[in-house]
């Protein structure tokens, strides 16, 4: 359980230096649109937008950020220029990961602790008494 919860920690931790990354490579050459949202499911956000060079673009991992977006809706979204597939809502950041990501950790934590720690407690599972009886049986 411990292994769960190290192995999530990392995780959590690269989403959110994953997140801070993708946000400085937005501000480093910041374009800015309109976009029309195209798809909203639980796994993307699809906008589509066009640069001043007059092409389209739909990234297909869609937009970052897109909490509280409804298919039809027009909302404003910053990309970067050298990569206009690296888009996401204007006025979001990074800093929209660490909740989640923390609260995630949280739970995840305090569910491996608990575990480990009822697992040690005596009582008809505890690992202590498990190990003598092998140890007696050999």
């Amino acid at each position: 359980m411990l292994f769960i919860a190290v192995i999530t920690t990392l995780l959590g931790f690269l989403l959110v230096i994953a997140a801070g990354a993708e946000d400085s490579a937005i501000e480093s050459h910041t374009g800015r649109a309109d976009a029309e949202v195209l798809d909203v499911t639980a796994h993307r956000t699809l906008v589509r937008f066009q640069t001043p060079d007059g092409a389209e673009h739909v990234p297909n991992v869609g937009v970052l950020y897109p909490e509280a977006l409804e298919e039809g809706q027009v909302v404003r979204v910053e990309y970067d220029m050298r990569d206009p597939d690296l888009v996401r809502v204007a006025g979001r950041g990074a800093t929209l990961t660490f909740l989640p990501a923390f609260t995630t950790l949280f739970a995840v934590w305090t569910v491996s602790v608990g575990l480990v720690w009822w697992l040690r407690k005596p009582g008809p599972l505890h690992l202590r008494s498990l190990r003598a009886r092998r140890k007696l049986a050999v």
